[in-house]
Order: structure tokens, then C-alpha cells, then sequence
């Protein structure tokens, strides 16, 4: 079964080595000059960092995804961040996230201790809707919407609060606005509005205390070239600088592809990117509209030294959250005062930059689809350094070599779908079985795979993607081969 993939990023490359394991044909065809889509490090002097995820959630799913597509784990090494993280609020109180329960006790007592009494109980309703959600929607696919309207299914989505937000949901433990606000923000981590987010994603708050926050030693783009080295080993056919300009179609059918060499066919089509561009391939009509996710001002800065005082992974808040999030998902306006979040991972690496040296990432949230400037809000951004300089990070301007900015705009021309960093939004009706599928409903052999397609973004629930994927793909293959020795 000869299958061709359509993008190598993440999704795209764990699509190709699960499905090439199982006997699967496949072969690549990227755009871009280089695999791994937004997994890319920004190099400069010696200095490198990563451009796009930094932190690596929900590593045993992930060990065992690479697993799977055959990655020895001796390959890489993933490092605990611990503390987790710290953050930072404007009236100068500091909150510290550890991995284990005894020390964030400690910690709650410390800061908020009106609100430490519920925090085992926010671990306890954590761990049973995180069991419930990974097997009854993670665990899954929806390409046929009956297997989700199922009794069973409607009264486990119900445990996971799909009503209430995640920062609704966390006031049942937290009185104090500003820990709502801590077990909240990470739905801003795929893009979502911790106001309007359904309570489902409160499954990732739980998940930095229950499972950990890590570092993959080296960056998380060194994954890529842990992929192309399986990639070459098995002799998978990858075509870099070669994008598809359609996707070939027989009434329910696909039938190939067509770059600039001409027409190819074959038996199955992956799609792996923003969903809403695949509709470009195609000459179909009534096109659905999405809602993008947040977009990212990001800012990589190359230091004249460490700051080995800080945290690797740090947050600051501004002034109103709430107005910050009005600005990003319903003004569409710069956000005067905004929350950010920062990466130093050289406190934990030396190889990110030359000795003695090291790097840091900023990423500011800001609304996507718009035709703001970034690029010309300088006394915007000034303002995002003397607030890091004033925090944690003292000297910043005479430390920092070198400064470069990625913005919505830059995210847009990649393919990112209107500018936003992480697929379509993780909006109630943009979930589950509302968002799009690894398996088209339209086409019988037609797939996807990305943070546009369910289960949804972040590395690890992207490789669980291409997971789903590669079986459905799989049992297809069986049922067709049935049907035609039956005929």
C-alpha cells in the first residue's frame, strides 16, 4: 500500500516510521528545505534555541510513542525540571509549581495557605478525569461521530466539565484569584482562553504535578534529527523544497498527488499540517470556518552569561490577566500589559551556546488573524525587557548579544493558519468529536495528522495523533483487502 505524507513535521514523521514498522509504504514530500516543521532551533554565534515547543509534557505517553515508532530511547535524554516552574505576579508575590505533592503543600502553606487544604483534592479529581479523558477521547479517534455519542462516552464527558471553563472550574479549589490563574494559564499552551476553554483541559495543570515538566537534553528540535537518522536507516523516500499543489480525487476517493514534477499516485494521502489548508489542495466546496488559536510574539535572545539564580522555565503576569486575554481572543488588540512566559535552558544544558554563555526565550500570547505590526511595536517590546530585567533576569540589556523575533506574521507564511502558533483553538465545539479527525469523513482514503486534528496539540497528544492515524489507516487496509478477496 503505497501512502504518500504531505508535510514532515511531527506528525508527519511519527505517521511515517509508526505506519513504515507496520509494512506500510510511505514516502515524504516537505515543502521546506529541512524536516520537522515548527520542531527548528534559531542559530546564531554558536548559539542555538529552540524556535518553537520548549517543554515536553506527559513524557511516559511520549517514551512509549517513540517506542513504538522504533526511537531507541537511549537516543535522548529527557531532564525533570524541578521546580517546574515559577510564577511571578505584578503585586510581587512568587509561587513555585514542584513535581511532588509534599513540596507544593509546603509551598501553598507558604504563599496561599487559605487555599492548601484543597489542593489534595485538586490532585485526586485531577487524577480520575485525567483517566477518564485519556481513555475515552485521547486514547481514541471520532472519524465515525456514532463511537462518541455513545451513553457511555456523553456521561464520562460529563465528569470533564465541558460546560464550565478551566478557570471556573478551578475556583471548586482555589478562593485566591491569583492560584486560579496559576492551574489555568496552561490552557494558553495549545492556544486557548483559560476563561472560555472547556474544563477538560484542566486535565493539563494536573498533569505537570502528576507526570512532570521535562527538558529533552539539546533542545527539543534535536528530536528531528533523532527521526531523519530512523528515516535513512529504513530508506523512507523524502522530497525537501517539494510542496503539493493539489490532492487528486475520484467522486469518495483519493487517487495522488501532483507537485512541480507532475502527477503520482497512490493509495492513501496523509495531510500533516494546519487542517484548514488542506482545503486549499482541494477543489471541494462548502468549506468550514475555524477559529485560530492565539498567536505568539516570540523573542530568542543570545547572553554574554547565565543567570543560574532562575528558574529554566519561568512566568510573569501583568497587571489584569483578564484584560490580557480580552485583548488576545476577543479585542484583537495589543495587550498593554501582558502575562509572558520566559525559557533558560542553558541553567541545565552548556551546549546551547558557547562557554560561559547561554540563551533565553520569551513568548508573549497575542491575538492571531490580525494585521498588526509586531515588528514595529519597539516601545512594546522595551517594556517586556525592563520587566524581565527588573524580575529575575538583572543586567538583561548589556547581557543580551543578540535579539531575534518571530511574530504572527512570520507564523502566517509558514502555514500556520491565520498566524495562529498551535492549530485551530481548543474551543468546546473545535474538541473531541466536533474537531476534525485522522480520518476524513468525506474521503475513505484520506488522513491527517497535526494540532489541528483531534486529539489535539502539544508534541506528545500530536505523536498520540499519528498513533490513531496509522491504526485507522491500518484496519482500512485490512477491510479493503477483505472486500476484495470477498469479490
Amino acid at each position: 500500500m503505497k501512502t504518500a505524507i504531505i508535510g514532515g513535521g511531527i506528525g508527519g514523521l511519527m505517521s511515517a516510521l509508526i505506519l513504515s514498522k507496520r509494512g506500510i509504504e510511505v514516502e515524504i514530500f516537505e515543502k521546506d528545505s529541512r524536516l520537522g516543521g515548527r520542531l527548528r532551533f534559531v542559530e546564531r554565534d554558536g548559539f542555538k534555541i529552540d524556535q518553537g515547543p520548549t517543554i515536553v509534557l506527559l513524557p511516559e505517553m511520549f517514551q512509549n510513542l517513540l517506542e513504538e515508532a522504533g526511537i531507541d530511547m537511549k537516543s535522548y535524554e529527557l531532564l525533570l525540571c524541578d521546580p517546574l516552574y515559577t510564577i511571578h505576579f505584578p503585586d510581587g508575590v512568587s509561587y513555585t509549581k514542584y513535581p511532588d505533592e509534599e513540596r507544593q503543600l509546603e509551598e501553598l502553606r507558604r504563599v496561599f495557605p487559605e487555599d492548601a487544604e484543597k489542593f489534595p483534592e485538586f490532585i485526586r479529581d485531577g487524577k480520575e478525569r485525567f483517566t477518564v479523558g485519556n481513555e475515552a477521547f485521547l486514547s481514541k479517534s471520532f472519524s465515525n461521530p456514532k463511537s462518541f455519542w455513545t451513553k457511555s462516552n456523553v456521561k464520562k464527558l460529563m465528569k470533564l466539565k465541558p460546560h464550565q471553563s478551566v478557570n471556573r472550574l478551578m475556583a471548586k479549589y482555589f478562593q485566591d484569584e491569583r492560584l486560579r490563574m496559576a492551574y489555568s494559564l496552561q490552557t494558553l499552551y495549545i492556544g486557548g482562553d483559560p476563561f472560555h476553554a472547556p474544563a477538560m483541559y484542566s486535565l493539563i495543570p494536573y498533569s505537570e504535578h502528576a507526570h512532570g515538566i521535562y527538558y529533552l537534553k539539546g533542545g527539543y528540535a534535536n528530536l528531528v534529527d533523532i527521526f531523519k537518522k530512523e528515516i535513512e536507516k529504513r530508506n523512507i523516500p523524502v522530497h525537501l523544497n517539494c510542496p503539493v499543489t493539489s490532492i487528486l480525487l475520484d467522486k469518495q476517493e483519493v487517487k495522488g498527488i501532483e507537485t512541480k514534477f507532475g502527477q503520482k499516485t497512490y493509495d492513501a494521502v496523509i495531510y500533516n499540517g494546519d487542517f484548514p489548508n488542506l482545503e486549499e489542495l482541494m477543489d471541494v466546496p462548502g468549506k468550514r470556518a475555524y477559529t485560530p488559536s492565539s498567536g505568539c510574539v516570540l523573542l530568542y535572545f543570545g547572553l554574554n552569561r547565565i543567570y543560574k539564580q532562575a528558574n529554566v522555565h519561568q512566568f510573569f503576569i501583568g497587571q489584569s490577566f483578564d484584560s490580557h486575554m480580552k485583548a488576545v481572543f476577543e479585542q484583537k488588540s495589543i495587550p498593554e500589559d501582558p502575562a509572558f512566559y520566559t525559557f533558560h535552558p542553558s541553567i541545565i544544558d552548556d551546549s546551547l551556546a558557547p562557554e560561559g554563555k547561554g540563551v533565553l526565550y520569551t513568548l508573549i500570547p497575542v491575538p492571531s488573524d490580525t494585521e498588526i505590526d509586531w515588528k514595529n511595536q519597539k516601545e512594546w517590546i522595551d517594556q517586556i525587557i525592563d520587566r524581565l530585567e527588573k524580575g529575575v533576569f538583572p543586567g538583561l540589556r548589556n547581557a543580551i548579544e543578540w535579539m531575534e523575533m518571530y511574530t504572527p506574521k512570520e507564523a502566517e507564511a509558514f502555514g500556520l493558519y491565520k498566524g495562529g502558533s498551535f492549530g485551530i483553538a481548543p474551543s468546546l465545539f473545535q474538541s473531541g468529536v466536533f474537531r476534525p479527525q485522522v480520518k476524513s469523513k468525506t474521503y475513505n482514503n484520506l488522513y491527517a495528522v497535526g494540532a489541528s486534528i483531534h486529539p489535539g496539540g502539544g508534541i506528545p497528544i500530536v505523536m498520540q495523533g499519528a498513533k490513531l492515524l496509522a491504526d485507522e489507516l491500518i484496519k482500512d487496509q485490512v477491510q479493503r483487502g477483505g472486500r476484495r478477496n470477498h469479490a
